[in-house]
């Protein structure tokens, strides 16, 4: 029987799938399900530092993706009591821009039991006056305070949108970070040309989602030194099979998050997708995870080229048009 045991933020994990941030994490109930399914972990949704005054309207197809400030002490007491009831490590999400405020909320949220800390480094840049490097250097000052406020193990959630990964990673790294999650979902608002209003209805992410993220993960991996790597990787977007889930390990991921597929499917989905993962290694001849963790990365695949430019050139030649009884 293959082992799916893994490490990720130093905590040992009876699988690397992980229950990411969405209001079903915070439903004790459901954590139970995902629990009794195998899951490895659970990430809390995220505390955002927006007044709720301003907060988008949420109906049935628009679940809240956070709880606010003025909120979290309900959001407090929730890890409290799941933290008791759940033996695998609950990691609490913030949503930071203010260095100052959010080392204090850190602070709170490690007082309530949570394992560890996510930093969810999500802004949108609107005014030509906030250039990357501002946000950058912000962001990096956000990180800095919350890991010298709390003793906890700090994971950054980032967005696919910054100039250099590796670099802004690399950065992060500096200022203590222990981990990254590749990548966030931005839930981008469209338009509804009838009503002429903004539709802030959410979709669900599919496996079309994945690539982008195994290409960070296959850039950032990094063999382990003594049995700890360099930085941890989790996947977070578009993980939706056991195949999946698969991909992201080959590529370097020590875990999988999961919102969508158990919002779409329910919380026991973790089993299926467990099973997935334990059958395709199995079938590799592989006896654990960690045999088969970066085995495509951009340190480990025959051709590193696959994962660089010239790849664009050669994926541009491969296309063939369909011939012409194919066409429709």
């Amino acid at each position: 029987m293959t082992d799916l045991r893994t490490r990720w933020l130093g905590f040992d994990l009876q699988c690397p799938i992980v229950m990411a941030g969405s209001p079903m994490s915070l439903d004790a109930d459901a954590v139970a399900r995902a629990v009794d399914a195998g899951v490895g972990a659970v990430v809390l949704p995220s505390l955002f530092e927006i007044p709720q005054s301003t907060a988008p309207r949420h109906d049935t197809e628009s679940p809240p993706s956070g709880t606010f400030l003025d909120e979290r002490g309900p959001f407090l007491r929730q890890l409290e009591r799941l933290r008791k009831r759940f033996s695998v490590p609950i990691v609490a999400s913030l949503n930071a821009t203010s260095p100052f405020i959010w080392a204090g909320i850190a602070k709170d949220l490690e007082g309530a039991g949570a394992s560890a800390i996510e930093l969810n480094l999500y802004e949108v840049a609107s005014s030509v006056e906030r250039d990357a490097a501002s946000i950058e250097h912000r962001q990096l000052d956000v990180a800095r305070a919350v890991v010298d406020a709390v003793k906890l193990p700090v994971n950054a959630k980032l967005s696919m949108f910054y100039t250099s990964v590796p670099a802004f990673t690399a950065a992060l790294m500096s200022v203590g970070i222990a981990g990254v999650s590749l990548f966030n979902r931005f839930y981008q608002p469209d338009i509804n040309l009838e009503t002429m209003d903004v539709d802030r209805r959410l979709h669900l992410s599919t496996s079309l989602e994945l690539p982008p993220r195994l290409h960070a993960l296959a850039a950032l991996w990094r063999p382990s030194v003594d049995g700890t790597p360099p930085l941890w990787l989790a996947c977070t977007g578009g993980v939706h099979t056991g195949e999946d889930a698969a991909k992201s390990i080959v590529c370097g991921a020590h875990v999988v998050m999961m919102a969508s597929a158990l919002l779409r499917e329910g919380p026991e989905h973790v089993g299926v997708v467990r099973r997935g993962l334990a059958h395709w290694l199995d079938a590799k001849g592989y006896t654990s995870v960690d045999e088969a963790r970066g085995l495509l990365s951009l340190h480990k695949v025959k051709d590193p080229d696959v994962w660089t430019r010239l790849n664009y050139v050669r994926q541009l030649g491969s296309w063939e048009p369909r011939a012409a009884d194919d066409v429709g």
